[in-house]
């Protein structure tokens, strides 16, 4: 019964508000009525590379392997949990939202904040819970986390997914979200000063709607999203405690992120189901009457329910992560085992971006999808072997991803060569029959994980049994380029052992080329254009180095240069 509640709860915004006649149509209609309504930028749909699963993890010492093909967790395989390459140092509650979050404060407090909802008010009637409200965790000691602080007000009791940080001002921000999205009632805590007992700034009625967030980088607009109703708020918070609304946006928008400078907005639009790239630079300006710009919009084949956008960068050259949630039919339409997962966009034209890598795991696959469905949790339109959040360490060659494959557990990817990342391990949650789940004993992994790079560290929530430590093993975390060390012979952490392929760019349209040049190991070698295609053929059987290069610069007629540059790590052979 909870999980039927919980599910017209989560969907009715979007099912509902498309219903004529209906009462929450007409609700949703007048928070829609005010503010800009930009034009919308056609949706593109561009040739996508393979949908296939990525390269499974090889699991080392000490693991305990999934029984079944990657990802699928069968009735009775987790009771005490699975994990490969990867240790747990704490666990700590009983029940888990949708966000984790690490800061350190000046003083060199470290702290961990978490949600302890999926769906307010439902879990206020779990007798296993021990609270609701964000929790605040003393990570000093990681292994032995000590609750210091629980946040109440409406907003961090009910933050759904919005619960946002910004590390550059210690600033931590929610707003009220679901059932139906609320009032956009907005609360901000500063976390500067002690990040163990955040103090409360403000919490006032800004947002019309709220339901998830973004944050820009300089901490000085909070974004609250409507999700499902066409809503977005953008807040100057300059001031601690006297906020202001600058832009009202009639906009679908899921998750948000902004790009360094706060110019670019990169929206993952649920109910579209494509992304969409905004020009947020009048708002960043501060500019009087400030006006968006939609300048694409794209979409890609299996596409379910997208769920937030994280920009990144890899030598230079711009990329989007993107990730979506639950299946294709849980807004209706599409088919139960059409799985969105992840993956990675390259938005160097950012009026054309395109798909360049697929993150999947075999589950997600159609077929195998559909013949996992009878496994606990499998067949729930809100849980299911789907992605929900993923999250990198740095927006600078991150080199690693980690997500909530809700289901699947923690899951963990190398995307060393961003074209092919390739799985490198996983932490499944003792399985526990909860209210939160239907009473089946599955895995219900949603939060975004948190980073902690220095120590190998990833923290995550369990929708059922709360907060988790783990550390990944050293041989398999990615290591820097030009690390020098290329890891054990014939391991698949650190290098890839595919020691032929082909790079392939993609041209901006309408685009004259002169010339076409790409070197590899400082060596040339062969570009041939098909198109708005360039493929290079990557030959690294000769390869003694750890990092190998290709660079490829292509000279247009209008005097301009677009280059690009694609890092490989093959295995030396003994």
């Amino acid at each position: 019964m909870v999980t039927a509640v919980g599910l017209a709860l989560l969907l009715a915004p979007a099912v509902l508000a498309q219903m004529p006649g209906n009462p929450l149509n007409d609700l949703l209609a007048l928070g829609e009525g005010s503010g800009q309504t930009p034009d919308k930028a056609p949706i593109q749909e561009p040739p996508v590379p393979s949908m296939d699963a990525v390269p499974r993890a090889h699991c080392g010492a000490g693991s305990k392997p999934e029984p079944d093909i990657q990802g699928r967790v069968p009735a009775g395989a987790a009771t005490d949990g699975l994990w490969c390459n990867v240790s747990l140092l704490a666990h700590q509650g009983t029940s888990g939202g949708f966000k984790v979050l690490r800061y350190v404060d000046p003083a060199g407090h470290e702290c961990a904040y978490y949600d302890t909802a999926l769906l307010f008010p439902m879990n206020a009637v779990n007798l296993n819970s021990q609270g609701v409200g964000v929790v605040v965790l003393d990570m000093s000691d990681p292994a032995h986390p000590k609750q210091t602080d629980l946040l109440t007000e409406i907003p961090m009791l009910t933050p759904h997914e919005s619960l946002n940080l910004n590390p550059a001002r210690g600033l931590l921000a929610a707003v009220s979200g679901n059932p139906t999205t609320y009032p956009g009632l907005v609360s901000l805590y500063a976390v500067h000063q002690d990040c163990r007992h955040p103090a409360l700034q403000f919490t006032k009625l800004l947002a019309r709607f709220g339901h998830e967030s973004g944050f820009s980088l300089d901490g000085k607009t909070f974004y609250a999203t409507g999700t499902a109703t066409q809503s977005i708020t953008a807040i100057d918070v300059s001031d601690e405690r006297d906020p202001h609304v600058l832009w009202q946006g009639n906009v679908l928008s899921h998750g948000m992120s902004l790009s360094d400078d706060g110019n670019r907005a990169y929206v993952a639009d649920a109910i579209g189901r494509n992304m969409a790239i905004l020009d947020t630079s009048e708002i960043q300006a501060r500019k009087p009457d400030p006006q968006v710009r939609e300048i694409s919009r794209l979409t890609w084949p299996r596409v379910s329910i997208p769920q937030n956008a994280i920009p990144f960068t890899e030598d230079g050259h711009p990329y989007v992560l993107e990730f979506d949630e639950y299946a294709a039919s849980a807004l209706g339409s599409g088919s139960p085992d059409d799985v969105g997962a992840a993956r990675i966009i390259d938005i160097a034209d950012q009026a054309h971006p395109h798909v360049v890598a697929n993150i999947r795991l075999q589950v997600n696959q159609p077929a195998e999808h559909h013949a996992a469905s009878g496994d606990p949790g499998a067949s729930s339109p809100v849980q299911g072997y789907a992605a929900h959040y993923c999250n990198i360490p740095t927006r600078v060659d991150p080199k690693i991803v980690a997500c909530s494959f809700i289901v699947s557990g923690l899951r963990l990817f190398d995307i060393s060569d961003l074209f092919h990342p390739r799985e490198i391990g996983y932490f499944v949650a003792p399985t526990n029959a909860r209210p939160e789940n239907g009473e089946e004993a599955s895995d219900f992994a949603m939060s975004q994980p948190a980073f902690v790079r220095e120590r190998h560290e990833v923290w995550f929530t369990d929708g059922t049994s709360g907060f988790y430590a783990v550390r990944v093993a050293d041989d398999v975390w990615p290591q820097p380029a030009g690390s020098g060390s290329a890891g054990p012979a014939g391991s698949s952490a650190r290098c890839s052992g595919q020691r032929r392929r082909t790079a392939r760019m993609r041209l901006p349209r309408r685009a004259r080329v002169r010339s076409i040049h790409a070197r590899l190991d400082g060596k040339r070698v062969r570009a041939v254009r098909h198109g708005r295609i360039v493929r290079v053929r990557v030959d690294l059987r000769r390869s003694t180095k750890p990092t190998v290069r290709l660079r490829v610069s292509i000279r247009l007629r209008n005097g301009k240069t677009l280059r690009r540059t694609r890092v490989y790590h093959p295995c030396p052979r003994p």
